[in-house]
C-alpha cells in the first residue's frame, strides 16, 4: 500500500525548504500532493505558485486563503477552511508543514484536530517575534521534529517533544545549493566583473 503525504506550502521560502524532502518522498514512491496557497497565488508576490508546478512527478493543489489587506487572524481561519475540506476529501497519512507561518499553524491545526500525523521542518528556531510562537505551536502540534541542528532539537524537546521524534537533518534547501548550478564560477566573475581571487 502505498502511503499519501501533503506537503503544505505558502511562500517561495518555504518551499525552498521543503522540496528537497518532497523530492526525496516521491523518490521514495510515496504518492505525493503539494498544497498551494499562501503568497504563492498572488500577483503581486511573483505568482510563485509557478515554481512549484515545476516539480516532476507529483499532484498540485491550490487554494487561494487571502486577499491584499487581510489580517493574520482571517488568513489563519481561511487556511484553516480551506485545507480541511481538501484534506477531508483525500485523507492523508502524512502532512508536512514548514516554519513559522499562518499557513503552517493551519496545516498543523488540520492534522492534529482530524487526528492524520504531521511532521514539522525547522522547529526550534528563536527570532523573538509572534513567528516564534508560531513555530512553537507547530512544533507541539505535531508528531514528528526535522530540525535544523542540535541546538534546534534541544529546544524542541525543552518544549516535551520525545526524543525520539526530533531528527537533525540540517537546513533542507543546502543539498540543492551544495548541487552543481550549470554556472562555473569563472562565468559568475566574467558576467560581473569581477577581477580579482576568491
Amino acid at each position: 500500500m502505498t502511503h499519501n503525504i501533503f506537503f503544505l506550502t505558502g511562500t517561495r521560502a518555504d518551499f525552498g525548504k521543503l522540496e528537497p524532502l518532497a523530492v526525496a518522498a516521491r523518490d521514495a514512491a510515496f504518492n505525493m500532493t503539494l498544497v498551494v496557497t499562501g503568497m504563492h497565488m498572488l500577483d503581486r508576490y511573483g505568482l510563485t505558485k509557478l515554481e512549484v508546478h515545476r516539480m516532476q512527478g507529483v499532484a498540485v493543489h491550490e487554494f487561494r486563503n487571502q486577499r491584499h489587506g487581510d489580517a493574520q487572524d482571517v488568513i489563519l481561519a481561511k487556511t484553516v477552511i480551506g485545507f480541511s475540506d481538501y484534506v477531508s476529501e483525500h485523507r492523508p497519512d502524512l502532512i508536512v508543514v514548514h516554519g513559522d507561518r499562518v499557513e503552517a499553524m493551519a496545516g498543523a491545526l488540520v492534522a492534529a484536530t482530524n487526528y492524520i500525523r504531521s511532521a514539522h521542518v525547522e522547529g526550534g528556531e528563536v527570532s523573538g517575534t509572534i513567528d516564534e510562537v508560531f513555530r512553537h505551536c507547530n512544533t507541539k502540534l505535531a508528531h514528528a521534529h526535522f530540525v535544523s541542528s542540535d541546538t534546534a532539537a534541544r529546544r524542541v524537546m525543552a518544549l516535551g517533544e520525545p526524543e525520539e521524534t526530533v531528527h537533525v537533518i540540517g537546513s533542507p534547501e543546502l543539498d540543492f545549493h551544495s548541487g552543481p548550478s550549470g554556472v562555473t564560477l569563472a562565468e559568475v566573475k566574467a558576467r560581473y566583473g569581477i577581477g580579482f581571487d576568491t
